[in-house]
């Protein structure tokens, strides 16, 4: 089984320069690293250069990847899920995960817990935990996102898997369509309401973290997006049938107040 995974970035050298390592990290042998840069003029092309010219690598005594493969675009997109779109349609893998600029796996495992998980499960996506942390110290945990077991009800009381802790075959993608450029920070939860409510793919779910994210997403960033999080939140759920949407909604954002309490360092 091959994995693609894909990475979008724009003006974020030293996190990209972490990324890569951090695929370069894992154990799994058979990886696809798709690398969408939005024209950056920070340096960050010039990584990728350089990237290109180092694929063979050791690290803690791990052997050489056998079957790795860099694959890198570099020009004007639209956004973060358009430079998503162009991932998916270049992937050759048969399982496509995420891990941007500003994510790190959690250890060299992530990709083999992963592919054992399908291999086992027979299933069309794998999910499991995410850990936001500090920018400045990626040990610290600032809010914990324990996914739990998946369960058609649950998405009614606003439950989502943390969509950077999210692997899906690419057939589905194929099959069920590309991420929703019309909005602007949200396609990623019309995504997993699309496959997981409307379409109810099968999955299963990974009980590890899977990707360390520093603090300062987009939705985060000003109040403004957080408002335009929420409209188009409740437009994914409108789009995809979930009933009673603005109860769900409701219970989506409070359902978070329970990850930030008992944090420490991992």
């Amino acid at each position: 089984m091959k994995i693609s995974v894909i990475t979008v970035t724009k003006n974020n050298k030293n996190g990209l320069v972490c990324a890569i390592e951090s695929v370069w990290c894992q154990s799994y042998h058979n990886i696809e690293h798709i690398i969408v840069d939005g024209s950056s003029t920070d340096g960050s092309v010039e990584i990728l250069q350089q990237a290109k010219k180092s694929r063979k690598r050791t690290h803690n005594s791990l052997p050489i990847i056998d079957h790795y493969s860099l694959v890198t675009i570099s020009e004007v997109d639209s956004g973060i899920y358009d430079a998503l779109n162009k991932g998916i349609k270049i992937a050759s893998g048969d399982v496509i995960g995420l891990l941007h600029s500003d994510d790190l796996f959690a250890n060299e495992f992530v990709l083999s817990k992963a592919a054992e998980k399908f291999q086992q499960k027979s299933v069309d996506a794998v999910y499991g935990d995410l850990v936001y942390v500090r920018s400045s110290d990626i040990n610290k945990v600032i809010r914990y996102w324990k996914s739990g077991e998946y369960n058609p009800k649950k998405m009614i009381y606003g439950w989502m898997p943390p969509h950077p802790a999210l692997f899906v075959k690419k057939d589905i993608y194929l099959k069920y369509g590309l991420y929703d450029t019309s909005l602007k920070i949200a396609s990623d939860y019309e995504m997993i309401l699309r496959l997981f409510w409307k379409h109810k793919i099968s999955t299963a779910y990974l009980p590890k973290i899977i990707t360390k994210m520093r603090w300062g997403g987009a939705s985060n960033k000003s109040f403004g997006n957080l408002l335009t999080k929420s409209k188009e939140d409740y437009i994914a759920m409108k789009k995809n049938g979930l009933p009673l949407p603005c109860f769900a909604l409701a219970l989506k954002n409070i359902r978070k107040i329970p990850q930030f309490i008992g944090n420490k360092y991992i």
